[in-house]
């Protein structure tokens, strides 16, 4: 049952279609729509970023009308060079709000979203030197922390959450070949997050990761790769609910 002092935060990434079955997403935005108040998906949404893939997503994703969804794109969603036509068919279609630098408010509960991208984590970020393309790299990377920063400065709830597709911190994509890990997010975004205490940050992308870790300062964040959360709860939906406490007006006297 909702707890109406509560908002239900439902997550998860990765959903890759149509590599998953619609059977399988069907059932898991039935799910969704039941656990949560507000839906995140954490980029991955297509397999390739076919517009006519973000088109027949839609179609599924209107088992979840009435409830607000928030997203960003993931990697896959830009591989056929068609982000923006793929995040126009969500908004304009499906009535997904796709986050790039934005916020918006749900129920008294901030959100930002960006997509990320990689570069390392710790002592091991990648830095901005030697070649031009390793510091067009690198500058990528800044580039989607200073919009991080930019999107929770916009906000003025007291409760802020985070959705990204790549990994803020390298916890949550331990499991993965040690190989890949530097690709698979960048601690670049960690700073804009703990500057601003945000409640709780959702990613996706590491499918072999681990399912939860917490930045520096102790903020909470987790991986929903849809291929994590089917590993580490069989048993359960494949989906993360978070409650978060609804601010409570101010009365002025």
């Amino acid at each position: 049952m909702a707890d109406n002092a509560k908002l239900r935060i439902g997550a998860v990434g990765d959903l890759h279609w149509p590599r998953t079955g619609a059977a399988e997403l069907r059932r898991l935005l039935t799910q969704l729509g039941e656990l949560s108040d507000v839906v995140l998906l954490c980029g991955d949404i297509t397999d390739y970023g076919r517009p006519e893939e973000a088109l027949q997503c839609v179609d599924h994703l209107s088992i979840l009308k009435g409830i607000p969804i928030l997203a960003v794109l993931g990697n896959h969603d830009y591989e056929c060079g068609q982000a923006d036509r793929v995040a126009d068919i969500l908004e304009r279609n499906g009535g997904v709000r796709v986050l790039d630098g934005t916020a918006v408010e749900v129920r008294g509960v901030g959100f930002a979203g960006v997509k990320g991208f990689a570069g390392g984590f710790g002592d091991r970020l990648l830095q901005p030197w030697g070649e031009t393309v390793i510091k067009q790299f690198v500058h990528e990377a800044a580039e989607e922390a200073i919009k991080l920063e930019s999107a929770l400065a916009k906000l003025t709830t007291p409760a802020r959450v985070v959705l990204l597709h790549y990994a803020p911190i390298v916890d949550t994509v331990l499991g993965e070949a040690p190989e890949i890990i530097p690709f698979l997010g960048t601690s670049r975004l960690e700073a804009p997050i703990n500057r601003y205490g945000v409640r709780a940050v959702f990613h996706g992308h590491a499918h072999h990761g681990t399912v939860e870790g917490r930045t520096r300062d102790g903020i909470p964040v987790y991986n929903v790769a849809l291929p994590v959360l089917r590993r580490t709860a069989p048993a359960k939906a494949p989906v993360r609910v978070l409650q978060v406490p609804i601010p409570r007006p101010v009365e002025l006297t």
